[in-house]
């Protein structure tokens, strides 16, 4: 037997999903959660009394990836399916970085959602198409900037990284003994060497090739 937890704040979308993976003999819901704020204590209070935690990252009042992280930290065994509508790149990598089993879309066929619960259950990951297909080309985005990263000197890069965690100039100059104007000329490097006009571009490529992380 297959159990689920569905945590989704509309009523009738829980509703939905309940009467559509009841409908199977060997899948039912234990648990519905209405509220962000309580999935993270309601998952690892429950587990493991269910295979599956199907949850909607839009709902309010939580941090999707947060949540997950912390869900996978407590133990890296509960299963977690993103169900949503929603197919940006870097919010689909973020949830399947932080411990995500899988990642399909609402609008998917009602056999399809059913066989990705299975899959997961068994302890295999599930992408729907198009999100595998969004996944790949973020992956191989992901090498690219790697790549273009060393086109800069190993300075060049410590100014990046701490453009990327939000340093100011001074600050930068601080940090590494160095001058403020030698701060801006690395910057005019980093700008032309990697094809970038400003300083929110720089933060998101610093982000976007793991030179820069989030604490």
């Amino acid at each position: 037997m297959i159990n689920l937890v569905i945590a989704d704040d509309h009523p009738v979308v829980r509703e939905g999903l309940r009467a559509m993976f009841e409908a199977e003999s060997d899948v039912k819901v234990v648990r519905e959660i209405s509220q962000g704020s309580e999935i993270f204590d309601v998952a690892t209070q429950l587990w493991p009394k269910f295979n599956v935690l199907v949850l909607d990252a839009r709902m309010p009042d939580f941090d999707p990836i947060v949540t997950v992280r912390n869900i996978s930290q407590f133990d890296n065994t509960i299963k977690i399916m993103i169900l949503s509508s929603y197919d940006n790149s870097e919010y689909v990598l973020g949830l399947l970085n932080a411990g995500a089993r899988g990642y399909a879309l609402k609008d998917e066929p009602r056999a399809t959602l059913i066989s990705a619960i299975r899959i997961i259950a068994d302890g295999e990951t599930y992408m729907s198409p198009k999100i595998a297909s969004v996944y790949i080309r973020q992956q191989r985005r992901l090498i690219e900037d790697r790549d273009r990263l060393l086109d800069l000197t190993g300075r060049e890069q410590e100014v990046l990284s701490m453009v990327g965690i939000g340093l100011d100039n001074q600050q930068i100059s601080d940090r590494l003994n160095i001058s403020y104007e030698t701060v801006k000329n690395h910057l005019r490097n980093i700008y032309s060497k990697l094809g970038l006009t400003n300083r929110y571009q720089a933060i998101v490529f610093a982000f976007r090739s793991g030179l820069a992380k989030v604490e």
